[in-house]
């Protein structure tokens, strides 16, 4: 695993996201969510790595306890954007938009068929064919590449959280 591949890229994406926020708000209008999407996107993926090493525990939400996998998804979008997703991997398959595999970007949820149904299990994409995922009891949060065998035959799908769909969380 290559972690400095992954700083480099949080880097590039800091400097983008930035630079993009910052000309949308000097037309003198507060910042959409897609403004504040893309200047969060990189405290996302750096909040969902922060995490690596937390316990799995079936139906957990919170670092203290463990995380499941839609667990983990839900308290990362919760503390960084402060948007409320579904509680199950299979109800945040349904929200947002579906992006197909070769347009995947930091920030974008990727799906797996790991119980013999689809959209079983959830993670966060990092970048360079890696995502962020709790994988199952006797495990803990770690980084994956979807090109490893495993993974690449059980993929699903991915999706972009579009918030006119999702709840914010009051502050």
């Amino acid at each position: 695993m290559n972690f400095r591949h992954i700083a480099l890229g949080l880097c590039f994406l800091a400097a983008a996201s930035t630079s993009y926020a910052s000309e949308n708000a000097m037309d003198g209008q507060s910042p959409s969510f897609l403004d504040r999407y893309a200047t969060n996107v990189q405290e996302l993926v750096v909040r969902a790595l922060s995490f690596v090493g937390v316990n799995y525990r079936r139906g957990g939400e919170s670092p203290e306890t463990g995380f499941d996998c839609s667990g983990l998804v839900r308290h990362v979008f919760r503390e960084s954007l402060g948007l409320v997703l579904p509680r199950t991997s299979r109800d945040i398959s349904r929200v947002g938009e579906t992006i197909h595999r070769e347009a995947l970007q930091p920030g974008d949820l990727v799906f797996f068929n790991t119980l013999r149904h689809g959209f079983s299990h959830v993670g966060i994409y990092l970048g360079e064919h890696r995502f962020v995922h709790a994988p199952a009891s006797g495990g803990e949060v770690r980084v994956e590449d979807m090109r490893l065998n495993y993974w690449s035959k059980r993929f699903n799908g991915a999706r972009r959280i579009a918030a006119t769909e999702i709840p914010i969380a009051p502050n």
